[in-house]
């Protein structure tokens, strides 16, 4: 399983299109924590990094399944797909190869971001002035997040054989995880299930997160949709 993860996050790297797709996303963060007057920590004028946490899962919305979406759909677009089946490896052990190596992509895509931490504690009045357990609790947030579209990316892509559906797929069923149900609870403003909706989507337990307390019901939540996904990705290679 190993080889076929190291094979998996190197094919990410063999093209051009890997590396255009962090640096869109770094380029992106950085421009709205560092440039935009409207999103800026600089126009803030307070040691914190909000914008980093909040814009986050929207462009990782467009990322993760840009990372994901060849990893099946490709396969079977080129016919390697029934040659992979072959080796010796159960069809969950081929998932969690792909699933895991598009994880350290997407974790390789956040890590720079932590030298916005070291830069904010060092612009800090005094130095160090920042809240150090709520950027914590955030940055394991994004990444549970980066987790959970990731394995939205995988199933998508198991979906189809065509590249840009399993985008266009992974994209909207991640939108919908992260403000679907927040837009729902909304909408049934008043209503004795609003709790219970916003509980069902992944802004709540994220929110809930960034605020420096990481509890164990965040992350089974986010453990539960991982698993869930990655079940119903193997039962849907099985039946194909």
């Amino acid at each position: 399983m190993t080889s076929l993860l190291l094979k998996e996050f190197n094919a990410f790297f063999n093209h051009l299109t890997g590396y255009l797709i962090l640096s869109v996303f770094l380029v992106v963060l950085g421009l709205l924590v560092w440039v935009f007057p409207e999103t800026s920590v600089l126009e803030y004028g307070f040691a914190d990094l909000e914008a980093l946490f909040v814009y986050t899962p929207y462009v990782f919305v467009f990322m993760v399944p840009a990372i994901t979406m060849r990893t099946v759909a490709e396969e079977r677009k080129n016919g390697t797909w029934e040659l992979l089946m072959t080796v010796p490896l159960r069809p969950y052990q081929i998932i969690l190869a792909k699933y895991f190596s598009s994880v350290i992509v997407m974790v390789l895509a956040v890590l720079p971001t932590l030298l916005y931490y070291f830069s904010i504690f060092q612009l800090g009045s005094p130095v160090g002035n920042i809240d150090t357990a709520g950027f914590i609790g955030a940055f394991v947030g994004v990444l549970m997040i980066g987790a959970v579209f990731t394995a939205i990316g995988l199933f998508s892509s198991a979906l189809t054989d065509n590249q840009i559906t399993a985008f266009v797929i992974g994209a909207f069923l991640c939108f919908v995880l992260y403000f679907g149900f927040t837009a729902l609870a909304d909408m049934l403003s008043g209503s004795a299930l609003v709790l219970m909706i916003e509980e069902l989507s992944l802004s709540y337990h994220y929110e809930s997160m960034s605020r420096g307390v990481i509890v164990s019901g965040d992350l089974y939540y986010f453990l539960g949709w991982i698993i869930s996904l990655l079940v119903l990705t193997t039962l849907m290679i099985r039946k194909k």
